[in-house]
């Protein structure tokens, strides 16, 4: 691929730079994120607790505890990981290039489309779980973290993450309080005594979570999402408002930017690039998993044994990060020897090739999504049991590990990276590759 004239010779990053180790990870990671995500696509309020929908026993407790043992929160921390170390390369190519004022044009140009493509795939392809908005959110605190050394980007990470523990633990003492004060009423009401303001105001919210677990709510938003096109849009976009205004000061600060902060500095000490032996990755491994597995492991028991009671659930966020980062970093560990060894060529072209159009992907789940589980399409939202959703997963991952290396044998990018670096540079890339070149 011949380098073009962009702002200046500010080009696209070059097929030839690439880390291969990156792309690799992003395509696993790219598949990992379906396999959380598919919850929401086709089950009402069984993300998290599988006894809403979708079946909490046999296979389908099965699944569901494989899957926060191992993937709950680790897709998304290496999601933003490697969207952090992708922004990092971007500004420390520029900064090579001498590119001053021009990288922060094109850098937040980027971020701003990524903002948009978000909006669109939230509220128009109907994904209520969509990250990219809050991507683009994150990426522009992003910008002044890029010169800080490696360990106080760890240091800064850590800060950040025990700011958000704080906060699930402030939430736990407010919802174990809500909980006496419900109990409390209960007392109140068979004694005929007038309840309190705090009592009224803890039994309202105790309702509206209990209704949210409602048969009544699930046939609700079965019929909702099984409409046409244009009612599950109106359906959405109050949820989706919410998760654009809500979570960024919730949530965001303290899960996607962290993440993003810990991949700048692993890039930074040659983690991600596969340079390190593979003993430093197997410590990686041991530890990791050894810590992390153990965390999940707890949480998992923890809300079993509360028979998935609503405080179950809120007690484990207080250590959530404390399992999920861990288990991310051996799962870094194991993605970084898989790229080294010197087997299944084949499959490791085949997910790079998958990371190389991620962002076109994982948009594609979205709308084959939108089909399958809609009325748009075949309206099975709320009719597969959790173990079946993985049936869709599998099916998705072998047509994109199929589609994306042909694809890319005859395209430089994928479509909507092409997009997306025209909207950038301002520039039109080259698209469709020259015949005979293995660029």
């Amino acid at each position: 691929m011949k380098d073009i004239n962009i702002d200046g010779g500010l080009a696209p990053i070059e097929l030839s730079e690439r880390v291969t180790s990156l792309d690799v990870m992003r395509g696993i990671v790219l598949c990992g994120i379906l396999l959380m995500n598919i919850n929401g696509f086709g089950l009402s309020g069984a993300y998290n607790d599988p006894t809403v929908s979708g079946g909490a026993e046999g296979w389908n407790l099965g699944a569901w505890i494989a899957s926060n043992l191992f993937f709950e929160g680790t897709m998304r921390a290496l999601f933003s990981l490697l969207f952090g170390v992708g922004m990092y390369i971007l500004l420390d190519r520029f900064e090579k290039k001498n590119a001053g004022i021009k990288a922060a044009d094109i850098y937040f140009r980027r971020l701003l489309w990524l903002l948009f493509f978000g909006l669109v795939h939230g509220y128009l392809l109907l994904w209520r779980g969509e990250i990219l908005y809050e991507y683009a959110l994150m990426g522009f605190f992003v910008y002044s973290f890029r010169k800080i050394s490696s360990r106080y980007l760890v240091l800064i990470a850590v800060f950040l993450f025990s700011i958000g523990s704080l906060w699930s633990y402030v939430d736990y003492r407010k919802d174990v309080a809500m909980i006496e004060q419900v109990a409390l009423a209960e007392t109140y009401k068979d004694q005929g005594t007038p309840l309190t303001k705090p009592m009224k105001d803890a039994v309202s919210r105790w309702e509206q979570k209990q209704y949210e677990r409602s048969q009544e709510f699930i046939d609700f938003e079965h019929e909702s999402m099984r409409k046409g096109y244009v009612d599950v849009v109106i359906y959405l976009a109050p949820i989706n408002t919410f998760f654009n205004t809500f979570f960024p000061y919730r949530y965001d600060l303290w899960d996607i930017l962290p993440m993003m902060l810990l991949g700048m500095a692993l890039f930074k000490w040659r983690v991600l690039s596969g340079e390190k032996p593979y003993g430093f990755y197997s410590l990686m491994v041991l530890f990791g998993y050894g810590v992390g597995f153990l965390v999940n492991f707890y949480e998992i028991s923890s809300i079993i044994e509360s028979d998935f009671s609503y405080l179950g659930f809120s007690k484990t966020n207080m250590t959530y990060d404390l399992g999920r980062v861990p288990v991310a970093m051996g799962h870094i560990g194991m993605i970084m020897m898989f790229s080294k060894i010197p087997i299944l060529g084949w499959l490791k072209h085949s997910l790079a090739a998958v990371g190389k159009m991620a962002l076109t992907n994982y948009l594609m789940h979205s709308v084959i999504c939108m089909f399958v589980f809609t009325g748009v399409g075949f309206g099975l939202f709320g009719k597969l049991e959790r173990f079946e959703l993985l049936y869709v997963v599998f099916s998705i991952w072998i047509f994109q590990m199929i589609l994306s290396p042909i694809w890319l044998k005859y395209f430089h990018f994928g479509p909507m990276e092409w997009v997306w670096r025209r909207l950038s540079y301002l520039q039109k890339p080259p698209f469709k590759k020259e015949l005979g070149s293995h660029a």
